[in-house]
């Protein structure tokens, strides 16, 4: 059987017999070797590829090395192409990230790196300060942080949060318990925003989640609050964000994804105040491949239910 894998990801798989990897690169069109293939792996944003590969007449497997799939489900293929994911390949990169960024927003580190780029030592930042003063916040110590989106990267992001002395709740389709922390149903999350200090969004990309975080959901959390958003860009509604930014009745945003990537030169969230921008790096180096995705390959060849299929 033959195999296709992007030159631009690490490698994802030693050598199997009876299969063949083809390199290609996502920059460039396929050729007709590459569309001979009989399974795929991608980035789930190459887009191009994706394109390319629609009515390919061998392919029976993508392999995204994205947790979600959704571009590669929105373009088409036919039932017979099984879709698998890349869940759990990011959730410890993106939850270290989710962390990097809450912090560097708690701890002003940009107001810092300014005042160094002017060589002011930045007094105002300085001194004593309490631990929680009702119109700041500035730690993790004792926080509330709720992590709407509690699949595997969102637990992940759980247990780091933890481990700096916050209290976790998860947002989820059914309430309970997972890996520990408790979990509310999504209907809930209006009680929940009034008592969060710092929301983390980990949504997949989909119709349900569009401006899921509007500017009513934005009203209800407190001045002092947090958005970290690590899922997908669409789940925030950008304009009413800006203005609550703007208004002063947020503390702040650290966004690693965005409604439209790359983000447009004349977006207000680059100017806006208590902003953190990232160009979406939060993943990218994924982990744990070789081992999976060589299952998987062994599942596919002995004709074997696939793991991570993706649901459409």
């Amino acid at each position: 059987m033959l195999l296709i894998v992007p030159t631009d990801a690490p490698a994802v798989l030693d050598p199997v017999d009876g299969v063949e990897m083809l390199p290609y690169d996502p920059e460039q069109n396929l050729t007709e070797a590459h569309l001979a293939a009989d399974a795929a792996v991608l980035w789930g944003f190459a887009s191009p590829i994706i394109d390319q590969l629609v009515g390919a007449p061998n392919l029976r497997w993508i392999q995204t090395l994205t947790a979600g799939p959704d571009p590669v489900l929105a373009a088409g293929f036919p039932d017979s192409v099984q879709v698998t994911t890349g869940r759990g390949f990011h959730d410890e990169t993106v939850a270290e990230h989710t962390i990097a960024l809450t912090l560097a927003g708690l701890r002003q580190l940009p107001e810092a790196a300014a005042a160094q780029r002017e060589h002011r030592w930045a007094a105002e930042l300085s001194g004593f300060k309490p631990l929680h003063d009702g119109k700041t916040l500035t730690t993790l110590i004792d926080s509330r942080v709720t992590i709407w989106g509690f699949g595997s990267i969102g637990q992940a992001c759980a247990a780091r949060f933890a481990a700096f002395g916050a209290s976790v709740t998860g947002v989820a389709r059914s309430a309970g318990e997972r890996g520990g922390f408790p979990v509310v149903a999504t209907e809930q999350v209006d009680e929940l925003l009034p008592r969060t200090d710092v929301l983390v969004l980990v949504l997949p990309k989909s119709p349900a989640t569009d401006n899921v975080l509007d500017a009513r959901r934005l009203a209800l959390l407190p001045a002092w609050a947090w958005v970290v958003n690590v899922g997908r860009g669409n789940a925030i509604d950008e304009e009413a964000l800006v203005a609550a930014l703007t208004a002063g009745t947020l503390g702040g945003a650290a966004l690693d994804v965005m409604q439209t990537e790359p983000l447009p030169s004349d977006s207000p969230l680059w100017s806006a105040p208590r902003t953190i921008l990232t160009p979406h790096n939060a993943g990218g180096r994924p982990l744990h491949t070789r081992e999976f995705i060589g299952e998987n390959l062994r599942r596919f060849v002995a004709g074997e239910p696939l793991r991570n299929l993706a649901t459409r």
